[in-house]
């Protein structure tokens, strides 16, 4: 792709490394800035930097915040005898944009992978064990990813609870709303048969 400005070519290749954003799209992208009113662009510059400078981790669950504690852990009508452990902060914006948790969360920074060098060392676990003791918290919903990594994880951390005096319970799995039996791989469709619920009142 040829450019007519080494300027342009240089914010291409910088919007291009976004997650899903193609050459193209950064281009489009690029050129929509130049023919805004500069202002628009320096603000958006400006929100950027702030965010990446600013932005902090809350001390006690991991989640991002504008403030040492986050949010979510200084609200008190959340109920605190229940903890949701995820693996990324994204869980945390999906599991509440559901309005159907209103407990406190711990965020693990990632799931066990030998294969990619990560351990429980490398995972906010110890800061979640450290959490309890002296907390009111009666029982942990792991809510992490059903993946290879993600069962891992919880059976490593499932473990690591059991000494402690909570319930440990996990997020339902089984076939998507909408989606038809026939492509529905094996191993969710038998969990779902397994963890059969009754049907309406009965």
């Amino acid at each position: 792709m040829e450019f007519p400005s080494k300027l342009i070519e240089n914010a291409v290749e910088e919007l291009a490394k976004l997650p899903g954003v193609g050459r193209k799209t950064a281009l489009r992208l690029a050129l929509h800035m130049l023919k805004e009113e500069s202002e628009e662009t320096f603000l958006l510059a400006e929100a950027l930097v702030k965010m990446r400078t600013e932005v902090k981790h809350c001390k006690q669950c991991h989640n991002i915040s504008d403030t040492e504690v986050c949010g979510i852990c200084l609200n008190p009508l959340r109920d605190r005898s229940l903890l949701c452990v995820v693996s990324d902060i994204r869980d945390v914006i999906a599991i509440e944009n559901t309005s159907q948790f209103k407990g406190l969360y711990h965020v693990l920074g990632g799931v066990i992978s030998p294969i990619e060098g990560v351990g429980p060392s490398d995972l906010h676990i110890d800061s979640l064990l450290e959490r309890l003791p002296n907390s009111e918290v009666k029982e942990i919903l792991l809510a992490i990813s059903p993946t290879m990594e993600g069962d891992t994880t919880a059976f490593y951390l499932t473990r690591k609870l059991r000494d402690h005096n909570v319930r440990i319970t996990t997020i339902a799995r089984g076939v998507p709303v909408g989606g038809e039996l026939e492509y529905t791989d094996e191993i969710t469709l038998g969990r779902s048969i397994v963890e059969r619920t009754s049907y309406g009142k009965n």
